[in-house]
């Protein structure tokens, strides 16, 4: 299944994409894509697409996941990645948290926040837990995410590194967070070690990629952070980025008012965002 949340910010409905790309509304079965829902995905398979309505027009995408209580990043997870940031591959996974209220559509604009001279994109493979995960072995780890999604873990590296204390400062502005299109379940993804995933800005191809080249693949990703904390419902973990990255680059190069990002990943679908300055 393509899970979405369509509607105005905060006002999302729940609802789905039918095999012909139509927009279908899940309201009278499941409250919304979160939580408790993402527990019982095996009732909303039994439905029948067709049997749904469709919703006219084409409103506002939001998150694909909501509610969500954690958001869990992976640094450095691509060799590529830890080599332009002049970093060698990390022994254990880099883990650091980007806070909720960055999350946003993924079509919604990426926002300057006031200050910002570093703003970057990273094109990002993330995976949303579907039931509880505690001391889960990597063998069964897969049985507790729901689906995949792609994300856009926008960082700005000048609060990120030139600034005290740690990077969540530098990846939790408003609207650093964009999820979806959709939360694609498992069972449409042929192979999640071979998806082809790209990043361009105004039309340039920046990131050009593939999850077949993460160092930490995702069935350790869960059981590895399931070792230290319970994972729930609705916990998202972004897993990386590829090469690619505004700061890797010479001279580096980063967003400015007016840029319009894109990105995908294969069978993930696909965002676009416009760059604007905060109000």
């Amino acid at each position: 299944m393509k899970l979405v949340r369509y509607g105005e910010p905060g006002a999302e409905r729940p609802g789905l994409i039918d095999a012909r790309g139509n927009l279908r509304d899940l309201t009278d079965h499941v409250t919304d894509i979160a939580g408790g829902a993402l527990a019982r995905l095996g009732d909303l398979k039994r439905l029948s697409p067709d049997s749904l309505p469709l919703v006219p027009d084409t409103p506002r995408l939001g998150p694909c996941v909501g509610n969500v209580g954690k958001f869990i990043c992976i640094g450095l997870n691509y060799a590529d990645h830890a080599a332009e940031s002049g970093m060698s591959p990390p022994p254990e996974p880099v883990i650091f948290a980007k806070f909720t209220s960055a999350i946003c559509g993924p079509d919604d604009p990426i926002i300057l926040p006031r200050g910002s001279e570093k703003t970057d994109w990273e094109v990002e493979l993330a995976v949303v837990i579907g039931k509880p995960a505690k001391y889960v072995s990597e063998e069964r780890a897969m049985e507790h995410v729901a689906g995949v999604c792609l994300a856009n873990d926008v960082s700005e590296r000048s609060f990120q590194t030139e600034r005290q204390g740690q990077w969540s400062k530098g990846k939790s502005s408003d609207n650093f967070g964009p999820l979806g299109p959709w939360l694609v379940t498992l069972d449409e993804i042929a192979d999640l070690n071979a998806l082809p995933m790209w990043l361009d800005v105004n039309g340039e191809r920046m990131q050009d990629g593939s999850t077949a080249d993460m160092i930490y693949k995702v069935p350790f990703l869960v059981s590895y952070l399931s070792q230290f904390f319970t994972l729930r419902p609705g916990d998202v973990i972004s897993t990386g980025t590829p090469a690619g990255v505004g700061m890797g680059m010479t001279p580096p190069r980063f967003l400015r008012a007016g840029d319009v990002v894109e990105l995908g990943i294969e069978g993930l679908g696909r965002q676009k965002q416009l760059v604007v300055e905060d109000a």
